[in-house]
């Protein structure tokens, strides 16, 4: 199935974090190593984290949790099935029941499914010309904006480069929502994307 082009600017994609994961182990554990399956995703899980609550150390302590959810839950882990989607989901379920999770999930609801959207097979648009000329506090903000919904599923696809089946299996829903979802996702950012660059024109406009 063709996915749209849509890129965030690969600053936003790393985030360098410093900071010790405590773990400890379980008994009975399956053959297969945690450890091995867990740690090539850490960093992408940070990342992830700071988009999600907007703050470093809190996002330090999300992934502390998701890791420590993860392999407690490990032993019911099914060897061969997808781990990358299996963690995700734990720290995305984590995020959402934390203090911050509710306050941001508790706004005016909005229209997040309605009719599945075909996306087209373009790998460049005039709103992906905008976003990469668009300075990067400017795409920051914009994703700040919008709903957890959006956001996160723009992050996992844009960012984390999930495929629509593990976006699924992360959140829980069907591959029509997502592919809904992230239409709506990626107009939203586009509207947040010109009002910012519009801003920005101004301001220097004002300046010389």
């Amino acid at each position: 199935m063709p996915r749209q082009g849509f890129y965030l600017p690969k600053g936003i994609k790393s985030t360098v974090c410093q900071f010790t994961l405590v773990c400890v182990s379980e008994p009975n554990l399956p053959p297969v190593s945690f450890e091995n399956l867990a740690m090539p995703h850490f960093e992408r899980l940070y990342n992830f984290a700071c988009w999600l609550t907007h703050d470093r150390q809190e996002a330090e302590d999300l992934v502390q949790e998701t890791y420590a959810k993860a392999l407690k839950g490990f032993p019911s882990f099914q060897p061969g099935s997808n781990f990358r989607a299996w963690i995700y989901k734990i720290l995305r379920n984590t995020f959402l029941t934390s203090r911050t999770g509710l306050r941001a999930t508790a706004t005016v609801p909005i229209d997040l499914e309605g009719v599945e959207e075909n996306l087209p097979a373009t790998t460049e648009t005039p709103e992906t010309v905008l976003l990469q000329r668009t300075d990067q506090h400017i795409v920051q903000h914009a994703m700040e904006q919008l709903p957890v919904a959006f956001r996160e599923v723009l992050l996992l696809c844009e960012v984390e480069e999930m495929s629509y089946q593990e976006i699924s299996t992360t959140l829980a829903i069907p591959i029509g929502t997502v592919m809904s979802r992230l239409s709506r996702a990626r107009k939203a950012l586009r509207h947040g994307l010109r009002l910012g660059f519009r801003k920005s024109e101004g301001k220097r406009t004002e300046s010389r």
